[in-house]
């Protein structure tokens, strides 16, 4: 199920995030469902989508997401 507000060239998958609140209260369960929101990128694809971005920008800054995430998966894979 694609987002109806997804610009096509950036097709994003929709998934409803879902935290069940139990004895536990409300506060803890705002607490997880914000955990679950910065696991899946939300809170960081809310923050890029603020401002317009020359592609230039964006160019680079994909590339250097790309080697920070080359980073990330040399340092688990070493452990």
């Amino acid at each position: 199920m694609r987002c109806p507000l997804a610009i096509p060239s950036e097709a994003i998958q929709c998934r409803a995030l879902e935290v069940q609140v139990g004895d536990k209260g409300i506060e803890r369960a705002i607490k997880h469902l914000k955990r679950k929101m910065a696991g899946e990128g939300i809170l960081r694809e809310l923050k890029r989508r603020r401002h317009y971005m020359k592609p230039s920008v964006k160019r680079r800054k994909k590339m250097s997401e790309a080697a920070r995430r080359r980073r990330k998966r040399q340092r688990t894979d070493r452990e």
